[in-house]
C-alpha cells in the first residue's frame, strides 16, 4: 500500500473589491444571467459567464423542467453555448453565481459533479486550463486555477 495525499490550492477574496475589474465584470454578467434563470421548481437560480480569450463573454443560466432530469445547469448551458457558437474558441475563465431560498447566507456554491466533468472536458478539448471564479452569497470570491482543483479524479484523467 502507498499512502498518498492531495493538496488543493485556491484563492479566497473577501469581496469583489479585491479582484480585477475584468473579473468583477464577469461575475456581474453571471449575476445578470442568474436573474433570468428558469427555476420554478427548486427556487435555486444559477448564473454563469464564460470569458473567451478574445474578450467575448458568453452567459448561461439554469433551465429547469417539470421532468427534473431534463433541466440543465448554468455552467453547462454556458459551456455548451461556447462549443456550439464559438467552435475552437479558448475559454479563459468561468464565473459562477448561485442563489437559493434554502441556501445559507454565507454559502459558496460550487458546481455539481456533472458540471465539473464538463469543465474538465472543455479543458481537455482546448488543451488549456480554465480558471473558475465562484461568488459566494456573502460576497466572498473563490478562485480555482483549473477544473481538477474541483474534480480531483476526473473521468478520463
Amino acid at each position: 500500500m502507498k499512502k498518498k495525499s492531495l493538496l488543493i490550492e485556491y484563492n479566497e477574496y473577501d469581496s469583489l473589491q479585491e479582484i480585477s475589474l475584468k473579473d468583477r465584470e464577469l461575475l456581474e454578467r453571471a449575476k445578470e444571467a442568474l436573474e433570468n434563470a428558469y427555476a420554478p421548481y427548486s427556487k435555486f437560480r444559477v448564473g454563469a459567464s464564460v470569458l473567451l480569450q478574445d474578450g467575448t463573454i458568453v452567459t448561461g443560466n439554469n433551465q429547469e423542467n417539470i421532468a427534473y432530469p431534463s433541466g440543465l445547469c448554468a455552467e453547462r448551458v454556458a459551456l455548451f453555448s461556447v462549443g456550439a457558437n464559438f467552435p475552437g474558441a479558448v475559454i479563459d475563465t468561468l464565473a459562477i453565481v448561485a442563489k437559493g431560498d434554502l441556501v445559507k447566507e454565507d454559502a459558496v456554491i460550487s458546481p455539481c459533479g456533472s458540471c465539473r466533468q464538463v469543465i474538465f472536458e472543455s479543458e481537455k478539448r482546448q488543451t488549456a486550463p480554465i480558471r473558475i471564479l465562484i461568488l459566494g452569497m456573502d460576497g466572498r470570491v473563490i478562485e480555482f486555477k483549473k477544473s481538477t482543483d474541483l474534480l480531483t479524479f476526473a473521468f478520463g484523467l
